[in-house]
């Protein structure tokens, strides 16, 4: 497992110890099955956006192979249309409990394999990987709306949902941004891709109306800021627009209004993109508020709620949630790979067409 000298920059004030960052990447590997499926927890499902996310969090701990057999799940259990269903009971590939194909599940593995590129410098990886990665953003881009926006999923009759989610679209552009680094490391540009990209940044920078009504949900909030499309003083301004909305502190982040509800992963998300915004200190004090979902054995309770009957709910303890927490954690460390990802270092900018600037 993950010596201390791997974890070190996991280690941060308030947040995590030494032994804790130990223990909480030897608890999200403990979860992995033989065939490398990340599910939520053993007997729950598993699906493709979180299980990234939990390996990425892996790499970011310096558990490569750990992390590659996750993406290598992937690789073997990819449809042909390019896509992969959004659940799959414990991450049995032959036991799917959604059959619906939802494009920013699928658009993510592109973020995944990047940042394993960059942990690893494995060449080889990204070779192997790159079929599925061309087929998954080929997948997504199929359900590009004429507006930019991506269309939400297809049904399993493959019937389209073109109605758009900010949240969706938002992870989906910095999937796209990975998945042409990719390209371009591969020395096979993506033209069409870039255009596509470009497209959808400008409705997610400009058009709202483009997008589902979600504004309850903290996600739409910090989610063009995290994905990379909303930067600078534009994103600054959103964080601190939304701020009192959602931030609860000393508890964390609202999930969705008016719930008094406040959850670990979106806390987690929030720091990063508060980080991506050089906010380091209020990522800090965001990270650190919500150790009182921390619970033994090194995993954390998915939420809390702090009115009425105050209890920890749902009584789940997730891989996402844990490894969204340790990605906080390495980009607030330095971790090179993480920084790079969710800093948009080495990721194409520009791509937005000019006449919409």
């Amino acid at each position: 497992m993950s010596t201390p000298e791997q974890t070190e920059h996991l280690v941060l004030p308030g947040v995590l110890t030494v032994s804790q960052a130990a223990e909480t990447v030897a608890a999200i590997a403990a979860v992995q099955r033989e065939d490398g499926a990340l599910p939520w927890f053993r007997g729950h499902h598993l699906d493709p956006w979180d299980h990234t996310e939990a390996a990425m969090a892996l790499d970011a701990a310096g558990e490569h192979e750990a992390a590659a057999r996750a993406y290598e799940w992937l690789a073997r259990n990819q449809n042909a249309d390019g896509s992969w269903y959004a659940a799959y009971h414990d991450g049995d590939p032959q036991q799917p409990t959604d059959r619906s194909l939802e494009s920013n599940f699928c658009a993510y593995v592109a973020v995944g394999v990047w940042h394993h590129y960059l942990a690893t410098g494995d060449d080889a990886f990204v070779d192997r990987m790159w079929p599925t990665v061309y087929a998954a953003v080929e997948f997504v881009l199929r359900l590009q709306q004429p507006g930019g926006q991506i269309g939400w999923k297809r049904e399993p009759d493959g019937t389209p949902v073109n109605d758009a989610l900010l949240t969706g679209s938002s992870s989906i552009h910095q999937a796209l941004r990975c998945a042409l680094a990719i390209a371009e490391r591969r020395e096979e540009p993506q033209p069409d891709w870039e255009l596509a990209t470009g497209a959808l940044a400008h409705a997610i920078r400009s058009h709202p109306e483009r997008f589902l009504d979600k504004n309850r949900y903290s996600m739409d909030w910090y989610y063009p800021v995290l994905g990379g499309a909303v930067t600078g003083a534009e994103a600054t301004a959103r964080i601190q627009e939304g701020w009192d909305r959602f931030v609860v502190p000393g508890l964390g982040v609202r999930c969705v209004l008016p719930n008094p509800w406040v959850t670990g992963g979106e806390s987690c998300e929030l720091a990063l993109a508060l980080w991506a915004t050089g906010e380091s200190d209020r990522a800090l004090e965001i990270l650190q508020s919500i150790q009182h979902l921390r619970a033994e054995g090194g995993l954390y309770w998915t939420g809390y709620v702090f009115e009425g009957n105050k209890a920890v709910w749902p009584e789940e303890l997730t891989t996402w949630t844990a490894g969204s927490l340790l990605l906080a954690v390495a980009a607030l460390g330095g971790d090179e790979a993480t920084t790079a990802v969710f800093g948009g270092e080495r990721l194409p900018v520009g791509l937005e067409p000019d006449c919409c600037r």
